[in-house]
């Protein structure tokens, strides 16, 4: 076997000192949740990219999708809707705002506060995306009976 040949789980089964053990270790990196979503998720993020191309990366169609579905927000705001930190969700804005699929404007009411909207393009590039979106979402989960799935996302939900 070579290195990307995936052994089975008892094989990689190691005690402390590297031997073999008959017993089951304290901590199987197959079995832990963290390594298990990571997996998910490249399975995920293969078939965005299948579907979406160079058009959008997940977080900038995350952004999109969310402005389309709330509204204008602060950029702040926008970033907690969409889980990314500060630094990523202006890079993400910056980036949306040069291809013309975003725009900033002062707040009506506060004048220290910046909106940030969809433009005609950028609800032009949600409508013709979303489709793809839903695809990617339902072949993520294509292997899991519909209650399965429904179940799944519960669950998920609850952990985030």
């Amino acid at each position: 076997m070579d290195e990307h040949t995936p052994l089975p789980p008892s094989a990689t089964r190691r005690s402390s000192r590297g031997k073999a053990s008959p017993k089951s270790p304290a901590y199987v990196l197959d079995d832990q949740i963290g390594f298990i979503l990571r997996q998910a998720y490249q399975k995920h993020a293969l078939l965005f990219v299948e579907c979406f191309g160079e058009d959008f990366t997940p977080t900038q169609w995350a952004a999109v999708a969310k402005l389309s579905e709330i509204g204008g927000c602060s950029q702040n705001f926008l970033g907690r809707l969409t889980a990314m930190d500060a630094a990523t969700i202006k890079g993400v804005v910056d980036r949306l705002m040069k291809r013309g699929y975003i725009e900033s404007t002062p707040s009506a009411t506060d004048r220290r506060r910046v909106l940030i909207t969809l433009t005609a393009a950028g609800k032009k590039a949600y409508e013709r995306g979303v489709g793809a979106a839903l695809r990617v979402s339902s072949d993520t989960l294509l292997r899991l009976k519909p209650r399965d799935r429904r179940v799944l996302l519960r669950l998920l939900k609850q952990l985030g």
